[in-house]
């Protein structure tokens, strides 16, 4: 009986663990949810810029550029770094630029299916 109840209790901790886990994804979707999100992102796997550069590469505002930087930062997606009086900002991990990019690509191959190209 000892074991069972053993395993019943590795099992809870596993859900629980599992539930976190897609919790944490959830929330990291839900930052990604933004079109301009996801091109900073983009922009970001290229290469570390500093705002000025992402507002001239991207053609939005600076102050929605820093905002949505804002966003990523506290998100833990980019991390940000001083040259001088200039903050550079980074992808924290560059697997975020590959989940990014996969979710691209099965959207545009599911475009694609949908009209008969694939």
């Amino acid at each position: 009986m000892h074991v069972l109840r053993f395993v019943y209790v590795l099992w809870c901790a596993d859900q629980v663990e599992r539930e976190a886990g897609l919790e944490a994804t959830a929330s990291l979707f839900k930052v990604l949810g933004s079109p301009s999100r996801l091109y900073l992102v983009r922009l970001l796997a290229s290469e570390p810029s500093g705002v000025s550069a992402l507002v001239q590469r991207s053609e939005m505002s600076q102050p929605l550029v820093s905002q949505h930087l804002r966003t990523l930062r506290q998100a833990g997606i980019v991390t940000v770094s001083r040259a001088g009086r200039e903050a550079i900002y980074q992808l924290a991990d560059h697997h975020i630029a590959h989940v990014v990019d996969d979710a691209i690509t099965h959207v545009l191959e599911g475009d694609a299916s949908d009209k008969g190209e694939i």
